[in-house]
């Protein structure tokens, strides 16, 4: 095991599924405690608490919804008071609603409302909060190609992510030099939003350099380089889509 977080402190939100369990699991591998945050799917952040315990770090799951601000910041004081510090913050929480680009009524205002309070809120509520009680630290934002090129699950979504996108960079500004701020935008990646959607995905393919859809583990691995590396890097925003936006 990797020893590079060792004594590290992370939150992973929305941890127990899809990228967000990857990546938890990829920072406990690699020496750090994980506080794996959820809203509603606690038996899957208590099953990746569980494998994070198995690799010998300390885990922890934390309820809250994101979209709060009263509830993200009692999350980080909880595992600021149960470990004594926090040094990484993965904003991995996030939501979408499948609408057609072209079915603009299709797009409710609750569908705007919900999407935008999850990812865009949520993840300042949780940098703001977090940015507050370290000393040091990396805050890592997940976005999406979706929020480079316009397209993905819905206009909201699109829009959501193109959000991170630009708060990832001002916030780099705000925080630098004490906290590094960088993104990743992922690319098509196999989690449970594409259930039922194989086809689209099948012909998703060919217009991928590497000629395959991504793994969870694909985007953890970025993570976990961000997560590690010296703070010289920040403000930055990296593809992991396999090669599709060339």
């Amino acid at each position: 095991m990797a020893a590079s977080l060792a004594n590290r402190v992370a939150i992973v939100t929305g941890g127990g599924t899809g990228i967000g369990q990857a990546i938890a699991l990829a920072l406990a591998e690699r020496g750090a405690d994980v506080a794996v945050n959820y809203s509603r799917s606690q038996g899957d952040a208590e099953a990746t608490a569980g494998a994070i315990r198995e690799q010998g770090r300390r885990a922890l799951t934390v309820k809250a919804d994101v979209s709060r601000d009263q509830e993200a910041r009692e999350m980080v004081a909880r595992v600021v008071q149960e470990w004594g510090r926090l040094d990484i913050l993965v904003n991995n929480a996030g939501t979408t609603q499948f609408v057609e680009h072209r079915n603009l009524d299709g797009l409710t205002e609750e569908a705007w409302d919900r999407i935008l309070s999850v990812n865009v809120k949520g993840t300042f509520f949780c940098s703001r909060a977090a940015a507050r009680v370290m000393t040091e630290g990396r805050i890592i934002n997940i976005g999406s190609v979706a929020g480079l090129r316009g397209m993905g699950s819905s206009i909201a979504y699109a829009a959501s992510k193109g959000a991170v996108h630009t708060m990832t960079l001002s916030l780099a500004r705000a925080l630098a030099p004490r906290i590094m701020v960088n993104a990743i935008a992922p690319g098509l990646i196999k989690t449970r939003w594409h259930a039922g959607r194989e086809v689209e995905s099948a012909r998703a393919v060919e217009s991928i350099p590497v000629r395959r859809i991504g793994r969870p583990e694909d985007i953890a691995h970025i993570a976990a380089a961000l997560a590690t590396s010296d703070n010289f890097l920040t403000g930055q925003i990296i593809a992991v889509d396999g090669g599709a936006l060339l």
